[in-house]
């Protein structure tokens, strides 16, 4: 215990709170049981650091991470055992799915210590899921954290703060800037290396490729119960996806190249996209967050298209629809268009270049053209990067 104490006072030291994340204000902080999962490298940690800073009594607090070497021998219930006869009050745990029937053991210490708040966090968002349906149903508050968006760059990179504004807002040109703001200026960066917070820290693209990694042979293995030679095929289908995306799915063609059964590829589709590195587009039976046929498959941010591309080459089209999808996928449900890219409710969307004419949604009611390389539209025309001032 007392290794675990000097360890969480350490990293808490090293926390810092200028910045906050989109979701600091939107966690239910004050239920008994919450989780927070995401992509590895969204920012998870740091948020609830900071959050224990700021609001939390520091001595009866106590943050581990699942992977210490104090759980080869210990149990979670054990922990929270001794932390509550100490008088703890939160305990906090991160990478939770790291540790071997995690979910069963919070269910026990929800059960027996209604004293203490358990917040949790993980990165294998099909573990989590799994862990809440079957042992913590009705217990745990979950929330799902995404990487920055551009509005949320502007202010960690740039110190540049623009107020948030809904999609109604960005659809009736309700956007207001400084007449010295030049948001283009920003926004390759940002779809290069913007999306990840630990584009501060340097190494970018080496720390980016190494989450791909660990999640594709680490993670979804682990998860799924996957032998080497399965990992390696999961990376082997990323790859494929990165040099055609948009993607539109080939079960059988995909069986092939990969020499796995067709049944196989739409679970390791849906394994990649729960971690976090690809999103389906799926018709209006399902959108992205349920089942419905899938359309098309994107990489998850335009960051992955830069460092995934091959030859480094990333293609604009694919960047600029990405980055749509990428973005309000965070606070609506787009689904693929029968006339055009995206649906968004009742209303469709075409994206392009500042060229791009009205011909593809003549005639199609509450429709809008968006257009990368302008700072401000009119009517049905829309800027691409305003779409990342959404949350």
């Amino acid at each position: 215990m007392e290794k675990l104490i000097a360890n969480y006072k350490r990293i808490l030291n090293l926390t810092t709170s200028e910045f906050h994340r989109y979701m600091y204000n939107k966690v239910n902080w004050n239920a008994r049981l919450v989780g927070i999962v995401g992509a590895r490298g969204v920012g998870k940690t740091t948020m609830i650091l900071q959050y224990i800073r700021e609001k939390l009594d520091v001595d009866t607090t106590l943050y581990v991470n699942a992977e210490h070497l104090y759980f080869s021998s210990h149990k979670l219930t054990e922990l929270a055992d001794e932390f509550s006869n100490y008088g703890g009050k939160y305990l906090v745990i991160d990478e939770v799915h790291r540790y071997e029937g995690w979910a069963t053991e919070l269910k026990l210490i929800y059960d027996y210590h209604p004293e203490l708040h358990v917040i949790f966090s993980g990165s294998s968002v099909l573990d989590i899921n799994k862990g809440v349906q079957s042992d913590l149903s009705r217990r745990a508050v979950i929330h799902t954290m995404y990487g920055l968006s551009f509005r949320e760059y502007l202010e960690l990179f740039h110190g540049i703060k623009v107020e948030r504004y809904s999609l109604e807002d960005v659809l009736s040109h309700k956007v207001k800037l400084s007449d010295t703001f030049r948001p283009l200026l920003f926004f390759k960066s940002y779809l290069e290396k913007g999306y990840y917070p630990f584009a501060l820290e340097g190494d970018y693209e080496g720390k980016l490729i190494n989450i791909v990694t660990k999640t594709l042979e680490t993670d979804i293995p682990e998860y799924a119960n996957m032998n080497v030679s399965t990992g390696r095929k999961l990376k082997r289908m990323m790859a494929v996806i990165a040099e055609s995306v948009p993607f539109k799915p080939n079960m059988v063609t995909l069986a092939e190249v990969l020499g796995v059964s067709r049944n196989s590829i739409a679970d390791y589709l849906l394994y990649i996209e729960e971690a976090g590195l690809i999103i389906q587009l799926r018709d209006q039976t399902g959108g992205i967050r349920s089942l419905g046929k899938v359309d098309k498959v994107y990489l998850e941010n335009t960051n992955l298209i830069y460092s995934l591309a091959k030859d480094g080459k990333a293609e604009i089209g694919n960047i600029r629809e990405t980055f749509f999808m990428n973005q309000l996928r965070v606070v609506e449900d787009p689904v693929t268009s029968p006339v055009s890219d995206f649906l968004v409710g009742d209303r469709t969307f075409e994206i392009g270049g500042r060229n791009k004419k009205q011909k593809q949604i003549k005639g199609v009611a509450k429709s809008y053209i968006v257009k990368d390389d302008i700072e401000y539209g009119g009517f049905n025309v829309i800027p691409l990067w305003q779409f990342g001032l959404l949350y």
